[in-house]
């Protein structure tokens, strides 16, 4: 099974077309990136690496992400790449938000948010304006902001997951919202950051013409880590070792329980394992699991590691729930994997997992049965001898950040607003 950004798309292996985007030189153009960031570290990671790749591949350019992530400041940023924190937000599993000052009111920490999104905006002054994910951001945080950047002529792109959410909540959520006319007024280009015979994460909602030649699938994000000399990670492994990460470990708590009462149930279970809490793990568990992995000779379980492509390279297979991050550097670093999606308050990830497995590429356990130690066990012994994503699904290529610097110089270095690159597939209805 070969998985392409597109049919028309550019291979990562394009070494002809590579050379030709680094070549590009650019005199003080600017990029800004606005990351909302209320649950995980997805949306900062994913703006993170097109940041990086784009100043990789244009000199000149310079980056500023807007971000909520409470813990911005922990990850490394290249030279012209930089953030500006706002005040965070969290979402709770219900699916309601509050401030993570919870001494600050919601509504009054939104018009902070929307305050220094607005002025950094003008003090900024982008040439072009590129939205993680909410068209107008958390509540309607970017709304002014998108307004005064069209008013400078700024091109505006919005960049969407290859899965959103079920076909029948994303259309209820974006009706609600008022989304599609919004993003048909004011956006130039709308990209996914998938291939489109992944998925199609516009399935059942009635998109106009004239938005739909705006949509162009621009491919998977390839992920890359340090050489293994110079490699930064502080919990750098030596043999072969299992992985296990419920990314930013909000909700993360029922996989590593999982995990880890199969290997207190199995003592058959020898394969060294690493478990990466993340940051948003609830204090009284990261607590409970810590202990518990005293008692196991083969588990560690470590806090957080900024430098998790690294751990991921390095690994033997990984064990994750589905988000869109994780799933790309599985793809990249081509490893077994086995993924527990959860499936609540979106069905985002359950959605991905099973396209993924359908395809080949990874191995699925449903919440309800990773928490039986006897079925974690089985499969985390399965995982092990499990063919890597390229041997069981064919050539599964990565060309997301290539077809991004080839569309945006042309914007550069045309004014091409609106237009898509020819080798670049757009959506068709």
């Amino acid at each position: 099974m070969e998985v392409n950004g597109s049919d028309r798309g550019v291979s990562e292996r394009d070494s002809d077309s590579d050379k030709a985007v680094s070549m590009n030189q650019l005199n003080d153009k600017r990029i800004l990136m606005y990351s909302h960031d209320t649950f995980g570290l997805g949306h900062l990671r994913r703006c993170r690496t097109i940041a990086h790749s784009l100043v990789e591949n244009f000199s000149g350019l310079s980056i500023l992400i807007i971000s909520g992530a409470a813990i911005a400041g922990a990850f490394d940023f290249r030279a012209r790449v930089d953030f500006v924190k706002i005040p965070s937000v969290i979402k709770l599993r219900s699916g309601e938000y509050t401030s993570l000052d919870k001494h600050i009111d919601l509504s009054e920490t939104i018009r902070m948010r929307e305050s220094i999104i607005r002025h950094t905006a003008e003090s900024f002054k982008p040439d072009i304006f590129i939205v993680d994910k909410e068209p107008m951001g958390l509540q309607g945080e970017i709304s002014d902001t998108i307004s005064y950047l069209k008013s400078q002529n700024t091109t505006l792109i919005l960049g969407l997951r290859d899965v959103m959410d079920s076909p029948d909540l994303l259309a209820a959520e974006w009706k609600r919202k008022a989304l599609i006319p919004k993003i048909d007024n004011n956006y130039d280009h709308i990209w996914v950051y998938g291939p489109e015979n992944f998925y199609n994460p516009m399935i059942g909602l009635d998109i106009p013409q004239s938005m739909t030649k705006r949509i162009t699938f621009v491919g998977f994000l390839k992920r890359e880590a340090q050489a293994s000399q110079d490699g930064l990670s502080t919990h750098k492994q030596v043999g072969d070792y299992i992985l296990i990460t419920p990314g930013g470990g909000g909700d993360g708590v029922a996989l590593v329980r999982g995990v880890i009462a199969a290997y207190e149930h199995d003592a058959t279970l020898a394969h060294k394992t690493l478990v990466v809490l993340g940051p948003y793990m609830p204090g009284k568990q990261r607590s409970e699991f810590l202990a518990r992995s005293e008692a196991l000779e083969n588990v560690e379980v470590i806090d957080f590691d900024s430098r998790m492509e690294e751990l991921i390279a390095g690994a033997k297979a990984v064990v994750s729930m589905g988000g869109y991050n994780t799933f790309c550097e599985i793809l990249s670093f081509d490893k077994p994997a086995l993924i527990v999606p959860r499936t609540v308050p979106r069905e985002e990830q359950l959605i991905r997992t099973k396209r993924a497995m359908e395809l080949g590429m990874v191995e699925m356990l449903l919440p309800e049965d990773a928490e039986d130690p006897i079925k974690m066990s089985a499969a985390l012994k399965a995982l092990v001898d499990t063919p890597k994503p390229s041997e069981r699904a064919g050539i599964v290529e990565l060309n997301g950040l290539t077809n991004i610097s080839q569309i945006l110089g042309d914007v550069f270095n045309r004014g091409a607003v609106g237009e898509v690159d020819p080798k670049v597939n757009v959506l068709s209805t």
